[in-house]
């Protein structure tokens, strides 16, 4: 799924009313209908509602959702912004409609008046301006979203909330901005929803399939994309009968010193859950009977060292190699993991301390192998490329980076991102806050490695990875909840969420 700007969606919208054809208030019935429907299948009846309309399509939104929710059960008033020769045509439109039709109260909104009082037990609509806005809401507008959000009533927001902006926000003023509990959106997300810093004024989102044209969706360049089931099952690779352990690779993985050997075991039981041939951990000599006993199914190569890895191993016969989870920041550990680096010949992941010490280096940057895959916190991408003021700055380096250093780089989150080399940003639709804790990251290493050492591209293993790793996580909460989800919990679901993706459950 494409996530678009706010120009390309104007663009697809005018394509789908020319070459469908449809009429441009047939499209708003539309998607006023889908709104409709989600609010009845959400709330239920009896509803009581307080729709705020702005002057524009988002109005007419607006509108056509209280005509179509306009029955003796439901208690519904409509405060509109604008005064009706002040209206866009298809706004006037749906405003005609529910006049005629009628059962509905409707109030015109002025800057002398008192703003009409909403309950806490209330619904309010949001329709007073959609994703067009370009400038900071002031005056009556800005009066009105303060008073909504003063009132404590569930907002649903139509399409997107009023005053924030669908790509890059400057927040002069919070309180001018919507803060919804639910926003419908409708065909794409907007950028700004995958960021940490929008999600008072977002809520919780949902995307509304209001059946654009696919051509004119797919005539829309776009550097964003969402990912979805979809998107991966192409990737997928099918087992075939005859197939044997040599054929799905060989991971090496170097992880854990002494006291963080956590890291490594749950990394090392992530890859070989994800489908990895053979397994081999480098770990240090005090951390040998913990591996042997907590993963059977590894092979084990020691370093001299007793707790700190400090001496490459022989990378040949290697289909992949991860390094990072727990290994410290010893400066004898920092010189392996440049050996690493400079030695590589196949596909390479690098999480945690590999990355803490990749910061503590930056000279290093520039001996990355192309398309090495780094999977970053946000903490840890501070340390590699600065620190940034929100989400969206940081995306914005994060982007660059890549492209910089030829890298992909997966930055960890609510909506993890992906980047490529090309400059192009995917972000993930799995994954839930219970998968906030120790050992995930690990774990998302694990995968990864698994899948580069499959012989997945790494652009491939990287959503891939990411993906599964979410769907692992939701189908462990689902089970277990959000706050007693544990990393080991996530790696046990593993399984069911290949088998999820196959549809076979």
């Amino acid at each position: 799924m494409k996530v678009l700007t706010a120009e390309q969606i104007r663009k697809v919208d005018a394509i789908t009313v020319e070459r469908e054809p449809v009429e441009s208030i047939d499209l708003m019935e539309r998607a006023s209908r889908k709104c409709f429907d989600w609010i009845v299948n959400h709330f239920g009846k009896p509803l009581s509602l307080k729709i705020f309309v702005g002057p524009g399509n988002n109005g007419g939104d607006g509108l056509a959702i209280a005509r179509l929710l306009a029955t003796d059960e439901n208690d519904i008033v409509v405060f509109m912004l604008t005064r009706e020769e002040k209206l866009s045509p298809d706004c006037f439109i749906n405003y005609n409609r529910l006049k005629r039709e009628g059962g509905v109260k409707i109030l015109f909104l002025e800057e002398s008046m008192l703003l009409p009082e909403i309950n806490n037990s209330d619904i309010v609509i949001d329709a007073l301006f959609g994703y067009g806005l370009s400038r900071t809401l002031t005056g009556l507008a800005a009066r009105i979203v303060n008073h909504i959000n003063q009132s404590g009533a569930t907002v649903v927001a139509i399409d997107m909330p009023s005053g924030l902006f669908p790509e890059k926000n400057n927040y002069e003023d919070a309180e001018a901005i919507i803060h919804a509990d639910f926003t419908l959106t409708f065909q794409f997300p907007k950028l700004s929803f995958f960021f940490a810093e929008n999600e008072p004024f977002v809520g919780i989102w949902h995307i509304l399939d209001i059946a654009l044209l696919p051509l004119a969706i797919k005539e829309q360049l776009s550097q964003y994309y969402y990912v979805e089931t979809f998107d991966i099952l192409p990737h997928l690779k099918k087992r075939n009968t005859f197939s044997h352990k040599g054929i799905f690779g060989h991971a090496l993985l170097l992880a854990g010193c002494y006291g963080k050997m956590g890291s490594s075991v749950l990394a090392s039981k992530a890859c070989l859950k994800s489908g990895v041939g053979l397994f081999t951990a480098r770990i240090v000599s005090k951390g040998y009977d913990i591996m042997q006993t907590a993963v059977a199914e590894a092979m084990v190569s020691v370093d001299p060292s007793s707790e700190y890895l400090a001496s490459l191993p022989e990378l040949k016969g290697f289909s992949a190699i991860g390094i990072g989870p727990g290994i410290g920041t010893n400066d004898a550990t920092g010189l392996l993991t440049l050996q690493i680096i400079k030695n590589a010949k196949v596909p390479v992941v690098i999480d945690a301390d590999g990355l803490n010490l990749i910061a503590k280096n930056p000279q290093w940057m520039k001996e990355l192998p192309q398309e090495t895959i780094l999977t970053p916190h946000p903490g840890e991408f501070d340390r590699l490329a600065g620190t940034s003021l929100n989400e969206f700055e940081r995306h914005l380096k994060q982007i660059e980076f890549s492209k910089k250093y030829h890298v992909i780089v997966i930055l960890k989150g609510a909506f993890t991102s992906i980047t490529t080399p090309q400059g192009n940003c995917w972000f993930n639709s799995t994954g839930n806050p219970g998968m906030a804790t120790a050992g995930s990251g690990d774990v998302l290493t694990g995968i990864v490695l698994s899948l580069l050492a499959q012989g997945y591209m790494p652009f491939q293993a990287a959503i891939m990875a990411v993906f599964l790793h979410g769907l692992a996580g939701n189908l462990a909460c689902r089970d277990s909840g959000e706050e007693a989800l544990m990393a080991s919990d996530i790696i046990n679901y593993i399984g069911k969420a290949f088998l999820k993706l196959k549809n076979k459950i």
